[in-house]
């Protein structure tokens, strides 16, 4: 592991500790907590009538497959966050018939751990490192009501308390954020839910491209940057997608495998991005398998495109 990564904020030139956060370049990992899937637990309930019917008589051949393709991740959120990922896609959900108050993640399949370990384990690692501020992504919510929402957000409030970033803050950058001890931007997917908190901000819009191939992806994004870059922050999905026919004629295949057999080309193209203000510009970059591949370095590296003078010792850090 890189140790520069744990601090890679810390350590920005101080040209760019006023730049807004939503100009500078952000590695993001994309489902995070796909890493501890539970290949016992049910399947979400969003999941086609077909495919459930599929599971029930033949788990035992369909769960490995499911598995193998839901897993995006395979280091915990405390390496992720020292490796320098600091968006965090957090596709919170209940468990069916499930009496606790627990809440989990999923990607198809439900997760081992709960949302509260996992989040203190954040909050631990933010007191360690007063300067990196985080963006926690809170979407999807299978299986959660209101009430379930209030009482979720309840625990957020709790854990990070002050360090929350409260929506109407009107300049975010590294300065303003060290200023006032904010280290923790709440992004909820839930419009009505998040109305009612200030430190909530809006779902951030993920430019999913629902590709298989590297080309395809590229095509998608390039698309996306020629309409023009969202207001605020935004993520650039740099991940793939294999629908179920391909699952299925590919038995030896894996969503791992897939990724990293394209990654050179998926790499070359982040390599020419650039973030800041510009129409075409990119912000967070979140991608699968962020442990092994070097997405963190590639994407804290193009704040450099940003510093007046590129030969200034950003150049030689990453």
């Amino acid at each position: 592991m890189d140790h520069w990564a744990q601090d890679w904020m810390a350590a920005l030139p101080e040209e760019l500790w006023d730049v807004p956060l939503n100009h500078l370049a952000i590695p993001g990992s994309h489902d995070t907590m796909s890493y501890c899937l539970d290949i016992n637990s049910p399947l979400v309930r969003s999941e086609s009538d077909l495919f459930r019917i599929l599971d029930g008589l033949c788990c035992c051949f369909t769960r490995p497959t499911i598995f193998k393709w839901a897993t995006t991740q395979d280091r915990c959120i405390e390496e992720q966050l020292s490796m320098g990922i600091r968006y965090f896609d957090l596709r919170v959900a209940r468990k069916p018939n499930d009496s606790s108050t627990c809440l989990h993640f999923t990607h198809i399949l439900y997760t081992h751990v709960t949302v509260l370990d996992t989040l203190s384990s954040v909050a631990v690692w933010l007191d360690s490192h007063p300067k990196e501020i985080v963006i926690l992504a809170c979407r999807h919510f299978e299986g959660i009501d209101d009430e379930f929402h209030e009482s979720f957000i309840v625990l957020l409030k709790k854990l990070f308390g002050p360090k929350l970033c409260r929506r109407d803050e009107a300049h975010l950058s590294l300065r303003s954020l060290w200023a006032s001890g904010r280290q923790v931007l709440l992004s909820y997917d839930d419009a009505d839910v998040a109305s009612r908190h200030t430190q909530l901000l809006p779902g951030i819009p993920y430019w999913w491209a629902n590709q298989r191939t590297a080309h395809g992806a590229i095509s998608y994004l390039e698309w996306n940057k020629q309409l023009g870059r969202p207001r605020g922050f935004f993520v650039t999905g740099l991940n793939l997608t294999a629908d179920r026919k391909y699952i299925v004629t590919n038995p030896k295949q894996s969503l791992r495998t897939l990724t990293f057999t394209q990654w050179d080309h998926l790499s070359k193209w982040l390599q020419d991005q650039r973030p800041g203000s510009g129409r075409s510009d990119l912000n967070i970059i979140a991608g699968d398998f962020v442990g092994p591949l070097p997405l963190c370095s590639l994407v804290i590296g193009l704040n450099r495109k940003l510093l007046p003078n590129k030969n200034s010792r950003m150049e030689n850090s990453y």
